[in-house]
């Protein structure tokens, strides 16, 4: 996710402190990553050097001045471009997993028992989406349900690594 065009597109309602974007980031998309509130500050400091914010004004009060920041033409341009482009799949083509199966059998340990015990977390992590899904909102059961569907894919390629260990032991170790 890139940080900064969220924020950017977080300011097209209107001019927002700091604090107001970190808010509104962690309401709206922060549910498991909330933003700190230093990387809020340095991005919209790069922002402002890039010309797609600029201060809108400064508030005293009882503690440090607190800039308001409104996103400019530009960066409204740059919001447009960064929602027009696809993003790019990610295949996984070298997983970690993947290595961890191949180094197994590479050094003949049990490649099937780090399989189980992949596919053991895997449920464990779907039991805990599946349950917040059904207790949340909308944007909730959307995002679990992007999280599930992959958790369901890697299960798929668990259960067909798993079938073919014996022809992998035997591709990788010739």
């Amino acid at each position: 996710m890139s940080i900064g065009h969220t924020l950017l597109g977080l300011l097209e309602s209107g001019p927002r402190h700091g604090y107001d974007l970190k808010r509104a980031f962690d309401e709206k998309f922060g549910h498991d990553r909330p933003l700190h509130y230093g990387q809020v500050y340095s991005t919209m400091s790069r922002l402002l050097k890039n010309g797609l914010v600029e201060v809108d004004g400064i508030e005293s009060g009882g503690g440090p001045e607190r800039k308001r920041y409104a996103i400019t033409e530009a960066g409204v341009t740059d919001v447009e471009r960064w929602l027009a482009t696809p993003e790019k799949p990610e295949p996984y083509l070298q997983s970690t997993l993947y290595t961890k199966v191949v180094l197994a059998l590479l050094t003949s340990r049990d490649a099937a028992d780090i399989l189980d015990t992949q596919r053991s977390e895997h449920l464990r992590s779907m039991r805990i989406l599946t349950d917040r899904k059904r207790k949340g909102d909308l944007a909730d059961q959307l995002i679990c349900d992007h999280a599930l569907f992959h958790l369901e894919a890697d299960l798929r390629w668990l259960e067909l690594t798993a079938a073919r260990l014996d022809r992998l032991r035997e591709a990788v170790t010739r």
